[in-house]
């Protein structure tokens, strides 16, 4: 199975210190970059996570910052930590920047917060509903025929590492009832994934609530997003798009989708009532 980790994560969290560690000593961009024979626009890279941080230039900037002890020792570890390669890397020749991006965020998460009003989410779908999702949705994007199966593969990848016995991640998935009705390939592919649905939401750290058809009106109007939280890092919310997607990091606006989620969750079904309208809906792909 795929390991986990995050280097992403641990390369902002890095960047983040350092831009701290600089900021103490009133010190600006330009005048570090001087100090140690550099571009201004290195300085900011470093900071904004955009290269990754060779040891001599951490231990540089470490000199320079007078960062010793069980600080210097934790900002060496987390450059170790980002230069290690993650299990997407293998795939982002057929990815999007924003996916593996993506994952190597979701791979640090300690909980995930998704909405979700059209299809079953990637990290849920069964490899045939999967492969349906993709396949359909080829022509009407970049996706080439060769890329389909390194995306299917991805998202059951995840799907390992997410529900694994190891994983310590908790998910909380709204889904609209639609997603439930709407027909992906064969009656039996959908039976099986609302049958994954039903199996998944058993497990421990795992909730699925159903927004119902018949709610009056709807909470929110805005399309799929992803939440992400973490122990040591800001919150991230991941907007996906017909040829991408878009990162939510600023703390007011993520705020915002915090709150709409509360809401879907709030008015959704309870669990136990969620489970019925699954159950009640495989009937339909019987």
């Amino acid at each position: 199975m795929p390991g986990s980790g995050s280097p992403t994560v641990r390369q902002r969290m890095l960047g983040n210190e350092l831009r701290q560690a600089r900021l103490r000593l009133g010190l600006s961009g330009d005048q570090v970059a001087t100090s140690l024979g550099w571009s201004g626009a290195k300085v900011s890279r470093i900071e904004t996570a955009r290269i990754s941080l060779r040891e001599g230039d951490l231990e540089a900037l470490l000199r320079l910052y007078e960062i010793s002890g069980d600080q210097r020792q934790k900002l060496l570890g987390l450059r170790r930590d980002a230069a290690r390669k993650g299990w997407w890397e293998d795939y982002q020749d057929s990815l999007p920047q924003e996916l593996t991006t993506y994952l190597s965020l979701e791979a640090e998460a300690t909980e995930i917060r998704t909405w979700e009003p059209q299809v079953v989410p990637g990290f849920l779908q069964t490899e045939k509903y999967a492969w349906q999702i993709i396949d359909s949705g080829r022509k009407s994007t970049v996706v080439p025929p060769t890329g389909v199966r390194s995306r299917v593969e991805v998202r059951m990848a995840r799907q390992q590492i997410l529900l694994g016995e190891d994983s310590t991640v908790t998910i909380w998935v709204v889904l609209d009832e639609s997603v439930l009705l709407r027909r992906h390939g064969e009656p039996q592919v959908m039976h099986e994934q609302l049958q994954c649905l039903l199996d998944v939401a058993r497990r421990p750290g795992i909730r699925i609530q159903i927004l119902p058809l018949d709610f009056p009106v709807h909470p929110i109007s805005s399309g799929s997003f992803l939440h992400l939280k973490f122990a040591e890092y800001h919150d991230v919310v991941f907007l996906d798009s017909l040829l991408g997607g878009r990162f939510v990091e600023e703390e007011e606006l993520v705020y915002g989708y915090e709150i709409a989620f509360d809401t879907l969750r709030d008015r959704a079904l309870g669990e136990e009532e969620s489970l019925a309208v699954i159950r009640q809906s495989m009937e339909r792909w019987v």
